[in-house]
């Protein structure tokens, strides 16, 4: 588990809240139903509009995903290959059906499966490559929701703003009641922008980030089990692998 997201959004959240208590606001006033309301409901079901309802079904999905979520390292994948490659090369392909049982990653089972199973290796990669192309485009549209709701959100806040105005413009012969009814009016702008900024994009940035992760990792998967049915020295597998790891990951792959 990840708690990059969690913590940044509440830390976020809780930073505000002090800026606010150190200048002599009250925090009990940014908490404005009917502006949160507007803010929140309209920008969820707008965003909605703009897709399908599968849409909407997997991007509320991947809330958690970004919340509690975690990719693992592709670093970690090479030990397992070079494993499987030795083994190949000292036992032939189908000694490894026997490995597959312990496996926990189904990518990788699925990819040494097919290659215990001896289909053709262009056929095995055009497969998992399509597999890869698919989460891609699934993982796009989930962020693409939430980065639609952090675009949307700001302008929300400024209608629920023009609409408290109105209300404001029609209690002008009540003058004591027109401080309060202007900061709350005021309300909604805020929450508009403060959505945006502190929950909707850093809720889709992280979901492209751990795209981008999973999707590293599974092309890692493939290029190893081209080079096992080509039958690759596992020490050049090994080396191969590596290259394509991020330099911070390197070290720690080698040692493995």
């Amino acid at each position: 588990m990840d708690i990059a997201t969690p913590v940044g959004i509440g830390v976020g959240m809780a930073v505000i809240v002090a800026a606010n208590v150190m200048e002599g606001g009250n925090p009990a006033s940014l908490l404005n139903v009917p502006a949160m309301m507007l803010v929140f409901g309209t920008t969820i079901l707008i965003s909605m509009a703009g897709g399908t309802m599968a849409d909407f079904k997997h991007s509320i999905g991947a809330l958690k995903t970004a919340f509690t979520g975690g990719v693992q390292p592709a670093g970690a994948v090479v030990p397992q290959v070079v494993s499987l490659a030795e083994k190949a090369r000292r036992e032939g392909l189908l000694a490894l059906e026997d490995m597959v049982r312990d496996m926990e990653d189904p990518f990788l089972v699925k990819g040494v499966t097919m290659a215990v199973d001896g289909t053709d290796p262009d056929e095995v990669r055009d497969i998992l490559e399509a597999e890869v192309a698919a989460m891609r485009k699934a993982d796009k549209q989930a962020a693409k929701f939430f980065a639609d709701a952090g675009a949307y959100a700001p302008t929300i806040g400024i209608i629920g703003t023009v609409m408290g105005l109105v209300h404001v413009l029609e209690n002008l012969a009540q003058p004591e009641e027109l401080g309060h009814l202007i900061a709350a009016a005021f309300i909604a702008t805020l929450w508009g922008v403060m959505s945006a900024n502190v929950i909707w994009l850093p809720i889709a940035s992280r979901l492209k980030r751990l795209s981008e992760l999973e999707a590293a990792r599974m092309d890692l998967i493939i290029e190893g089990i081209a080079a096992i049915q080509a039958g690759s020295n596992p020490r050049v597998i090994a080396q191969k692998l590596t290259s394509l790891l991020p330099a911070e990951q390197q070290p720690t792959a080698e040692a493995a």
